[in-house]
């Protein structure tokens, strides 16, 4: 009974452990950063805290079994671990207290260099995870020492105690990435941990105290496990075990990005893979009733194969994964289903190999435990050195080769090591005799791995998880797919595309194509771990209007911080402007920066400026630590669903930019708002960006550039940003309107075409109150989730009649029509018309009602819609043009009685195409709903439709003119 209680003890504070590292993470990316050599020290001081626990622990344990049978009684082991266990939970508690000192004390001690800095607080970061996980080594030397009834009994139970804490581990990995920290939030998330290990560590006192066990004779400490012959041979095996699995589990991380997107689902469910197969390796131990001698050279040699026979299938995951998502619809009911499915495909590839890992040092410890009685010290020390190899392989394997190598020679090194254990297990203890042979099958296999071809970076790199699903060759087969794939075969065989430039570095996979345009011109393109970052001359809008708009709107212009320098083109933009000395750029990933000489040719030479400073660092940790102010901070990160990116969006990091803003500065935050749609119970991933921006930032308006790319703007004072006398003066400089003239905006009108919500909009449109903080970090989650389904979100909730005033009066569309007495000319109207319907289909087809509203024989409409839809080749339609027409006051003479759906339709179409440059009369709409109860059939249920949407829109007749017959 006591035993069956401690194993289901164990599993939970497995579950907690992992929660733990996951929070911890989290946590410490405000000191340190997101970037890779973060998380690599991360990682590095919670597992070496676990090694240095391990072995703690184990001699602990020796020397508290050996004095309680020297007094004749029993070792008071389960009170000392009761004892480690409440004291983890103690320290989670207060771990936030503890946490803001150690940052306030980074704050204070002055950093010198980046690197004398960051190591500093990796230092100040080893206060707060060292002790909890030196703690955690103790749960396994103990309790095997502890609950071990004989020794034929302690290879089962010892393995039974690894299994029941790694099963654990495996439900905190998905937990915590998939519910716990969006839900409960970091500091929510500690103080439920704590609580199971305080009841853990509470029970474990209990159980000590009623009924200690009688713990097994432990020999001399002259015959303790290091003197034992063949011992440095098993130390060997389990660390090299352990750099190898560790340095997998980092390119198998990246391979997951690569075929299911970077986000913090791929992240947990690869882990959570990973940690259930070692778990039931070490179940398959437990349940052998015999282990024969060569089991373990066994294993070893079938994990080698298992892991070459993996190898050659690297290149069609991809393609794999893409016929999978291809299974599944677009629904967000569908999503867990989904990943559920995932997680079972990754278990059935690479479950056994793991499996095969998670048996090493069960076995080790069976042909140990029969040389040596003291248990707790014998698996104390294999798991010290196992993982010492995991921390060698967290920080070597899985950081610092990727400067150097690419993913497949990672890989590939990780096999040596597999192969070297297996030889070196192959001779415990190693004969002289056998040395000449062990050494040809080891130079054999090496051979052999090095021999084993390059994974090709275009197929990894191709990025299907953002494709459509259901393509044409979906289910076709990878030979089949690639050879039909654009980018692919089809690019290969016409010679029109080439994949010039491949690196993994440490933080991301980059890759570079080129082509050829209509005029001849080269295309290149950039991509970070599948992920299309942009494509020069195809859109250039978003990329250069980040960079010019803050040359309209601050004050000044000296000195600009740019977050992600991209394919160049805002850092090349900034650095053209005449008045800027300096433009620092913070960028996370050292390939970007090789590859951006290759756009130089359309980036102005943005990578040799003189006045370009750039930084590889994390974002967050480059603008806290950065000297002095800026006149404006463009902040150009990845997809929000993007693993780490989303502490750009929250409230500390937007509050810190604030804080490093001269008065008159402007901050621009890129968002992708394509693919998102909101779940019924959860806020929309913009309006919740947009909440927690508005928080921070006095004015806030949001531009837009290439379609879905959205450009929020921050304002410390709004003056300059409604003066449209001042907008056209800024327009007129040289260098400024050269850049709009890159970016495809050739007029005012155009320029003021690309304004989505004016200024005072989002302060008043009815957000949800949900922020998105460091501490409860929601967004990613959120956008991740969102971007599942693959559609366009909801349009924010901003047609209600207070935020509709303020809209209007604020828009400068509607500033600019004030200067031809309200009602822009034909020609400028086409201009906006032009610029607007090539990028947001929404707003296009509501300007194009009003403006056959207000000019409706006008022959320059009738030519520039009609150029528009024919030279789109299908991507701008206009049907929704119609149905728009009596919104904007256009209402047939002879009109018919309208039904409830129709004016709930109506109210609907409202809200999704509403326009602040060219509102609908709500007037209009207040007499589609009268119509609507004109009819007495209807009339009581007409009355309440109106009510519904007078409740989302305030009253409809207020302040505006009656509808105009057509």
């Amino acid at each position: 009974m006591i035993r069956l209680v401690a194993l289901l003890l164990t599993a939970l504070t497995g579950f907690s452990g992992l929660v733990y590292e996951v929070t911890w993470q989290k946590y410490l990316a405000t000191l340190l950063g997101s970037h890779s050599e973060a998380t690599a020290a991360v990682l590095g001081l919670f597992l070496g805290g676990l090694a240095l626990g391990y072995s703690l622990f184990g001699e602990v344990t020796r020397r508290l079994a050996a004095r309680a049978q020297s007094q004749g009684r029993a070792a008071p082991l389960l009170i000392v671990y009761g004892a480690i266990e409440a004291s983890i939970g103690v320290f989670a508690l207060v771990f936030p207290l503890l946490f803001g000192a150690v940052q306030a004390l980074s704050f204070l001690i002055p950093h010198g260099s980046a690197g004398l800095g960051f190591a500093l607080d990796v230092a100040l970061s080893a206060l707060l995870v060292l002790p909890p996980a030196v703690l955690m080594g103790g749960t396994i030397p103990i309790l095997t020492q502890a609950l071990a009834r004989s020794l034929d009994d302690a290879t089962r139970f010892h393995a039974l105690v690894y299994a029941f804490n790694t099963a654990g581990a495996f439900a905190g990995a998905l937990a915590a990435g998939y519910w716990l920290v969006p839900s409960l939030g970091l500091v929510g998330v500690l103080v439920a941990m704590g609580v199971v290990n305080l009841v853990a560590g509470g029970v474990f006192l209990a159980l000590g105290w009623w009924r200690p066990p009688t713990a097994l004779r432990t020999l001399p400490a002259a015959e303790t496990v290091g003197h034992v012959a063949g011992y440095a041979g098993f130390a060997a095996v389990a660390g090299l075990t352990g750099f190898a699995m560790m340095t997998l589990q980092s390119v198998l991380i990246r391979l997951g990005g690569l075929t299911l997107g970077s986000s913090q689902f791929t992240f947990s469910m690869v882990v959570a893979v990973f940690v259930l197969c070692i778990a039931l390796g070490s179940f398959a131990v437990s349940a052998l009733r015999r282990i024969p001698p060569r089991l373990l050279p066994i294993s070893l040699w079938l994990l080698l194969l298992l892991l070459a026979v993996f190898y050659w299938g690297v290149e069609d995951l991809p393609y794999w994964a893409y016929a999978l998502r291809s299974s599944y619809g677009n629904q967000d009911a569908e999503f867990y289903a989904y990943y559920l499915a995932t997680f079972a495909a990754l278990l059935a590839i690479i479950g056994l190999p793991v499996a095969l890992a998670g048996a090493v040092l069960p076995l080790m410890f069976h042909a140990l435990r029969e040389r040596v009685t003291n248990l707790g010290n014998v698996a104390g020390r294999l798991y010290s050195w196992n993982t010492f190899g995991s921390l060698i392989g967290a920080l070597i394997g899985g950081y610092a080769l990727l400067y150097w190598l690419d993913l497949h020679h990672t890989y590939r090194i990780a096999m040596a090591a597999i192969a070297l254990a297996a030889v070196l297990a192959s001779g415990i203890p190693p004969q002289r005799t056998q040395r000449i042979g062990m050494g040809i099958l080891l130079a054999c296999s090496l051979a052999a791995i090095a021999a084993l071809p390059a994974w090709r970076p275009e197929r990894l790199n191709l990025g299907l998880f953002r494709e459509q699903p259901g393509g044409p060759f979906a289910f076709a087969g990878p030979r089949v797919f690639y050879a039909e794939h654009p980018l692919l075969g089809q690019a290969e065989k016409n010679g029109h595309l080439k994949w010039i430039f491949h690196d993994d570095d440490p933080t991301a996979s980059v890759t570079v194509t080129d082509k050829l345009d209509a005029r001849g011109r080269h295309v290149r393109g950039l991509r970070t771990s599948g992920r299309g970052e942009g494509t020069l001359f195809e859109a250039d809008t978003t990329m250069r209007l980040a960079g010019l708009l803050p040359a309209i709107f601050a004050e000044k212009m000296e000195r600009v911080f740019v977050i992600g320098y991209g394919l160049g083109m805002t850092v090349g933009e900034l650095a053209a402007l005449r008045t800027l000395h300096e433009v620092r750029v913070a960028e996370i990933s050292p390939a970007v920066i090789d590859a951006a000489p290759l756009f130089d040719y359309g980036t102005l030479n943005a990578s040799t400026q003189p006045n370009v400073k750039i930084e590889i660092s994390d974002a967050y940790r480059a603008l806290i630590r950065s000297q002095g102010k800026f006149d404006a901070i463009v902040s150009i990160p990845s997809n929000t669903w993007v693993a780490g990116v989303e502490m750009l969006f929250s409230r500390e990091f937007l509050a810190a930019a604030h804080a490093r803003l001269e008065p008159g500065g402007v901050y621009v935050q890129w968002f992708h708002s394509n693919g998102f749609r909101s779940q019924d119970d959860q806020p929309d991933p913009l309006a919740l960006a947009l909440h927690t921006f508005a928080t921070v930032f006095p004015h806030v308006a949001v531009w837009y550039g290439s379609g879905p790319e959205l450009l929020i703007l921050g304002l410390l004072d709004d003056r300059a940003a409604l003066d449209l006398d001042r907008i056209e003066q800024q327009v007129r400089r040289k260098d400024v309107s050269e850049g709009l003239v890159r970016a495809e905006i050739r007029s005012l009108a155009s320029l003021l075409a690309h304004e989505l919500l004016p200024l005072g909009v989002v302060h008043s449109a009815q957000l949800p109150s949900t922020l998105h903080t460091l501490l409860h970090p929601r967004l990613g989650y959120l956008a991740a989730r969102a971007a599942f389904t693959g559609s366009e979100g909801p349009p924010l909730p901003s047609a209600d009649l207070e935020t509709a005033r303020i809209g209007q009066r604020n828009a400068l569309q509607q500033r600019y029509a004030e200067r031809f007495g309200g009602r822009l000319p034909d020609e400028e109207r086409g201009k906006i018309i032009a610029q607007i319907c090539i990028h947001r289909p929404r707003e296009c087809q509501a300007q194009v009602a009003v403006w056959t509203r207000d000019v409706p024989d006008s022959p320059l409409r009738t030519f520039v819609t009609s150029a528009l839809v024919e030279n789109s080749q299908g991507r701008i339609q206009l049907n929704a043009v119609p149905a728009l027409l009596p919104l904007v006051g256009i209402v047939a003479k002879d009109a018919s009685p309208v039904s409830v759906a129709d004016a709930t339709q109506a109210t609907e179409l409202f809200i999704l195409y509403y326009t602040h440059a060219a509102p609908f009369s709500r007037e209009a709409l207040a007499d589609i709903w009268r119509r609507c109860e004109a009819d007495p059939a209807q009339a009581g249920a007409c009355r309440a439709g109106r009510e519904a949407a007078e409740r989302r829109l305030g009253p409809l007749s207020a302040g505006l003119a009656p509808a105009e017959p057509a």
